[in-house]
């Protein structure tokens, strides 16, 4: 199993900037990927932002690119999720996410708040 713990969210002024971080621990030697996810209140949860954890491949819903960045530092088994230019609409619940090789589970961490006011 893998675990995960996000810090980072918080209340930022529209065209702000905030940085996520996931910590994982556990099986992380077989980490396939790592993502973010978000939900926003009555909608459902959508992909935000991908990196293959071996190949350091990217991808970003469309909404997001040219302002969010996931990076990642392989030795702090950390991903990170820099928002820039954030907008009202990217107000949601973000949830760091991890696939192990091998392994069919998806794992969760807990969400992180983020609130961007207009």
């Amino acid at each position: 199993q893998v675990q995960l713990v996000e810090s980072g969210g918080g209340l930022v002024q529209a065209g702000g900037s905030l940085r996520l971080s996931c910590v994982a621990s556990g099986r992380t030697f077989s980490l396939y990927d790592m993502g973010w996810f978000r939900q926003a209140p009555g909608k459902e949860r959508e992909s935000v932002a991908y990196r293959g954890w071996r190949d350091g491949s990217t991808a970003y819903l469309d909404s997001v690119k040219g302002r969010f960045t996931i990076s990642r530092d392989n030795a702090k088994n950390t991903v990170y999720l820099q928002m820039d230019s954030l907008k009202p609409e990217d107000t949601a619940v973000y949830y760091c996410n991890a696939r192990v090789v091998g392994d069919p589970n998806r794992y969760w961490g807990q969400g992180t708040q983020v609130t961007v006011s207009s």
